[in-house]
């Protein structure tokens, strides 16, 4: 098998520290990744575009509606929690119900995590963007963690769009690009 797909799904187990060559303590995630199944080719021909659509993680069957039993029963495989379909050009080299490992990476490349951020519920716009908050003293009165001002009276007589305020935090999809593989453990599926 060619090792062109560059992505796999897993979960985060969580994290550590390691020495590297400069003695330096460096902190590592550990990530459970794998083993993906090969739950849909799509070709040039019949859809257009390359990609292969893979599958993660664990869950009941009852919990699966039709549509998407089907889908599994067609590739032949037990029902996963999550669906991604990667962009690749040789998608025709996968074929259905084939497992995808964390043996597709190699130590030290560089790769882009995408995740959920942790949720922080309702935050003021201290913790949420930063701002510096009003003078703590001269007598400031319960004041001093707010957003100040958040537009004009009369002109512009509104409040401008994008404005930043207290709100819901976190609990998003975030990327971060260019972290380093420091090991791949492929028996274990783990990065």
């Amino acid at each position: 098998m060619a090792k062109q797909i560059k992505g796999i799904l897993g979960e985060k187990l969580g994290m550590t520290q390691v020495w590297d060559e400069n003695n330096r303590v460096v902190p590592v995630t550990v990530v459970k990744a794998g083993p993906n199944v090969v739950t849909q080719v799509r070709t040039n021909d019949a859809d257009g575009y390359e990609s292969v659509q893979i599958a993660f993680g664990e869950i009941d069957p009852r919990k699966v509606n039709k549509p998407l039993k089907g889908h599994f029963a067609k590739a032949d495989v037990t029902p996963r929690r999550h669906l991604v379909e990667i962009r690749t050009a040789d998608a025709s080299e996968y074929t259905l119900g084939q497992e995808i490992t964390a043996e597709v990476f190699e130590a030290g490349i560089k790769v882009d995590v995408t995740g959920k951020s942790k949720g922080k519920g309702f935050a003021g716009v201290m913790k949420r963007h930063n701002f510096k908050g009003l003078g703590a003293g001269h007598g400031t009165q319960r004041k001093h963690r707010s957003p100040g001002s958040i537009g004009g009276c009369a002109t512009p007589g509104r409040v401008f769009k994008g404005l930043r305020m207290a709100g819901r935090m976190g609990n998003e999809r975030v990327t971060t690009q260019n972290l380093t593989v420091h090991a791949v453990d492929a028996e274990k599926g783990l990065l």
